[in-house]
């Protein structure tokens, strides 16, 4: 707990509050039916050392992350992580919960004996980009993706 936010993993429970939060990450994703979202949420829990992160303030989800911590062969066989899906309710922001969310995941990591945490963000704006480099993150990579194209 930090300053009032109690953070824990996401039960199939909140899956409703996290898509609350989802919203404001990406407001033109279609939503899944609540059995859709269980069954993946079934599926996410079984990795290992991975976690859907929740913070509350009181009963009130205000942040979430994802954590995947990803086997690895090289390395010595330490894993690494991903964070993704990080999203603070746009009136809670700049209190510093999305920082404690991160750090909360980050520690998770490291006691998976993860070699790295990796982050990625599509976000171009100067504050959001300042908020992941005040959270620990470095630009010192250069990230490449691919999408699949629908139909």
């Amino acid at each position: 707990m930090s300053d009032g936010l109690t953070i824990r993993s996401a039960e199939s429970d909140d899956i409703p509050a996290l898509f609350r939060l989802y919203a404001q990450l990406h407001p033109n994703d279609t939503l899944l039916t609540l059995a859709e979202a269980e069954r993946i949420f079934e599926r996410f829990c079984l990795y290992p050392g991975s976690s859907l992160f929740l913070g509350f303030l009181g009963d009130v989800p205000v942040t979430t992350c994802t954590l995947v911590v990803i086997p690895n062969l090289s390395r010595n066989g330490a894993p690494y992580a991903l964070i993704e899906n990080v999203v603070t309710d746009g009136q809670f922001r700049n209190r510093g919960w999305g920082k404690t969310i991160l750090n909360e995941a980050i520690s998770v990591a490291w006691r998976w004996n993860c070699y790295k945490v990796m982050l990625l963000t599509g976000a171009k704006d100067a504050a959001t980009l300042n908020f992941y480099r005040s959270a620990g993150f470095e630009n010192s990579k250069t990230g490449f993706q691919i999408r699949r194209h629908s139909p």
